[in-house]
């Protein structure tokens, strides 16, 4: 009768100790989602930072300028440096004067 008493008494301990570790992990899975809960409503109240416009514009201002200096580059180029260059090197390659 005593041994039966004691295996009760352990099982009894088992189910007190699963039912604890139960409790427990379900109040931590509890709280982690709160938490997250908590950062998901955080996100999506924040309103600072960069809006998908203002990058749309920067790089509308930098295809632009970048395309207006090509175009002085080239005009530069095809007006003033390159005849100059041609005639500094026909002078250079006359032999004969």
């Amino acid at each position: 009768m005593k041994i039966f008493k004691n295996m009760i008494t352990k099982a009894k301990n088992i189910t007190k100790k699963a039912m604890n570790f139960a409790n427990e992990t379900a109040i931590k899975v509890s709280t982690f989602f709160a938490v997250q809960k908590h950062k998901m409503h955080l996100t999506l109240a924040n309103n600072s930072g960069e809006n998908y416009v203002d990058s749309a514009v920067k790089i509308l201002i930098a295809v632009v300028l970048g395309g207006l200096l090509l175009a002085g580059l080239y005009a530069l180029f095809g007006d003033v440096v390159m005849p100059t260059l041609k005639t500094k090197i026909q002078e250079m390659f006359n032999y004969a004067g």
